[in-house]
Parts: C-alpha cells; structure tokens; sequence
C-alpha cells in the first residue's frame, strides 16, 4: 500500500525509533505515546486485518513479539498489549500492529477498565460464536 505511512516506515522513507527488526517484524517507539516506551510492532507486508497473516507469518509475527515483550519486561515492571481491529475499534492506521505499553506504577496509564454490560444472554452470545468459528 503506497500512501501506508508504516510501509513507508517499513522502507525507510519515513524514520522510526526502531527497537527491533527481523525478517517479518519491526517494531518502533510510538511517536504518540501513553507511557515511556510505548512500542508498536508492525508486520513487514501489509495486512489490513490480523486474520489475513498466513499462518507462518502470523508464527514468526507472534514470536517477534514475544521477543520485544521481553526486552519491555526488562524495561518496565509491566506492560500491557493492545490490538485495535478496524476503525470501529480504535484503530487509526490498518495495517497489522499491537501497541506494547510498557506499566510502571503511579505511570498514570489507564486501560483494560470497562464498564460491564447488563443483561446478555451469555449461552446465546457463546453459541453464535462458536457456530462462527465453525466456518
């Protein structure tokens, strides 16, 4: 994708603050970041959508960033990751990328505090998503 300001990244025609790279993966700091560190680790070929990695991609991918995981271990006393699918979710650029936020304490992040929903049908939603899965 031309106009794809990580493939551009990914090519070195925009500049990073690159903490890892490898054959499928690159990771860089955040230039909008929630915490010190805040990283994003990106897929090397454009996908628009996490369930469209190719399975050995998606592998190396995966391991890629249980790698920088932990060197942001090392870095902070914890951290969180977070994957936005789709505009509807938050997510700003689509092309595939978690955001490892690395957590200290006091650090002033706030995520993974939602208010819970009322009244769902919990067999309902488990039986629809599993038919889902089905396909």
């Amino acid at each position: 994708m031309n106009d794809c300001i990580f493939c551009k990244i990914v090519k070195g025609k925009v500049s990073s603050y690159k903490v890892y790279e490898d054959d499928n993966s690159y990771a860089f700091l955040d230039i909008n970041p929630s915490a010190i560190g805040h990283t994003l680790i990106i897929t090397k070929k454009h996908y628009d959508n996490f369930t469209t990695i190719p399975k050995k991609e998606l592998e190396e991918y995966m391991l890629s960033l249980q790698k920088v995981c932990k060197g942001i271990d090392k870095f902070a006393e914890g951290y969180n990751i977070l994957r936005n699918n789709g505009k509807v979710a938050g997510e700003l650029i689509p092309h595939v990328h978690f955001h490892i936020i690395p957590r200290n304490a006091g650090d002033g992040v706030n995520l993974g505090h939602w208010d819970k929903k009322e009244g769902i049908d919990m067999d309902q939603v488990k039986e629809e998503i599993k038919s889902l899965l089905k396909e």
